[in-house]
């Protein structure tokens, strides 16, 4: 079982707020801008990221049902702000792997004891 609900509404008010900034700027570390289905406001949203080659992985700590992974998977894709540049990201993808075998061997095991096995691979553009 993903996070709870009330931890994704408290990252949301406070540490999404410390975070964000930093988060453009880290390895391993990004913020996706997408855009609301309803409200089409555009939202920032920083997270842990994993990258092979043109793949972007990233792990649904609060489950496949959050507003930011709905909001991906309906526009088709988003923006990534990582390391100082913005990558449009397309092709979004829903998996379960209960072996976690897209991120790396400490990151699979933080991830096990969260019981997270639910990803969204994502392309980015060229």
């Amino acid at each position: 079982m993903p996070a709870p609900r009330w931890l994704a509404r408290f990252n949301l008010y406070v540490t999404n707020r410390i975070l964000g900034p930093l988060a453009t700027r880290l390895s391993r570390m990004g913020v996706v801008v997408h855009v609301g289905r309803k409200t089409h406001r555009q939202f920032r949203t920083p997270m842990m990221i994993f990258r092979r080659g043109d793949q972007v992985t990233i792990a649904l700590t609060y489950g496949r049902e959050s507003q930011w992974v709905q909001n991906v998977l309906s526009h088709g894709g988003c923006e990534l702000e990582t390391q100082g540049r913005t990558l449009q990201l397309t092709n979004p993808r829903l998996y379960r792997d209960p072996q976690r075998a897209a991120v790396p061997a400490l990151h699979r095991r933080i991830l096990g004891l969260l019981n997270v096995s639910d990803f969204l691979d994502l392309t980015v553009v060229r």
